[in-house]
């Protein structure tokens, strides 16, 4: 299993490499380095979201939420509406605080009210949009320290800082998954939850943690994509809970549960920001860029399905 895992890794990777090398055949300016750092740095936001969206689909589940949640999260960022770098810790924790809370209550309503994951994740969607209209009346205004646009778009030693933080993220989640008992439990859930009842799992709180993970990651995502447009509306991260489903279902996540992992996701938000980025270069609509989701969804889904 571990084998044809590895295999399926290494063929996103090579796909990844040859979309990059037809890119560039395409148009030379997409092999420029400040295109290609430029692409990861757009890719990072998402690159959290489908992390955490990987540890729900593992667990049978899905979280609509995500991206309501990054909204809300920018919008309480510049609810403080200061310009000094000192906030940013308050910010990020407050923002990472309101991920984790929202997260425990999408798990709470899967588990503890047995209402199914599609349900509990588009109504706290939809309660979280309510909250943000309300508060903001339609036009959300405030301002975020100069240090907030460094994180999201800054380098240190060339390498862009979102980057560095969503590889060290990445690392120690990869880690939970494949080399603790939690993770190793989650897989188990997955694959039979029935087994993982009987075996002594405490199924509900290991539900719950999944979907704290994934509001925590949404809540990171949105403060990184704040910073990275510089201003804020209430439709930021508009559309990152379809393309982390999809980028999570590139990577080898399975909506059937028990299968998917960090490294995989990851190479399926990049595979969709280089599309999207070769559709918009060749000077197509961005309209093109749904089209060029669902053949992908379509075409990930057909390939894992002959695989098993």
């Amino acid at each position: 299993m571990a084998g044809r895992e590895l295999t399926e890794k290494l063929g996103l990777a090579a796909f990844l490499l040859l979309l990059v090398v037809f890119a560039g055949l395409l148009s030379p300016r997409f092999l420029a380095p400040d295109n290609l750092r430029d692409i990861l740095v757009q890719a990072a936001p998402l690159g959290f979201v489908v992390i955490g969206q990987t540890f729900v689909i593992i667990t049978r589940g899905l979280d609509l939420s995500v991206a309501s949640l990054m909204a809300t999260t920018a919008v309480l960022a510049t609810a403080f509406n200061t310009l000094s770098d000192a906030m940013i810790p308050a910010i990020f924790v407050c923002g990472i605080g309101l991920g984790a809370f929202v997260g425990f209550v999408n798990g709470v309503l899967v588990t503890k009210r047995r209402i199914s994951p599609f349900l509990a994740t588009l109504a706290v969607m939809i309660v979280l949009q309510g909250l943000r209209f309300a508060y903001t009346k339609g036009a959300p205004q405030g301002t975020l320290p100069e240090g907030f646009r460094f994180l999201a778009t800054g380098s240190v030693m060339g390498v862009p800082v979102v980057v560095c933080v969503l590889a060290l993220t990445a690392v120690a989640l990869a880690v939970l998954l494949n080399r603790t008992v939690f993770g190793r439990r989650l897989l188990l859930l997955g694959t039979n939850p029935a087994a993982a009842r009987l075996s002594g799992i405490a199924v509900d709180r290991l539900t719950i943690w999944a979907y704290v993970i994934s509001g925590v990651l949404a809540a990171l995502g949105g403060l990184f994509l704040v910073g990275f447009v510089g201003i804020v509306d209430n439709w930021t991260g508009r559309g990152y809970e379809l393309d982390s489903i999809a980028a999570a279902i590139v990577g080898g996540a399975s909506l059937a549960g028990g299968k998917g992992s960090v490294a995989g996701s990851l190479l399926g938000a990049m595979i969709l920001v280089s599309l999207f980025n070769i559709v918009l270069m060749l000077g197509l609509s961005v309209e093109f860029q749904l089209i060029v989701k669902g053949l992908i969804i379509v075409a990930a889904a057909a390939f894992y399905l002959s695989r098993r």
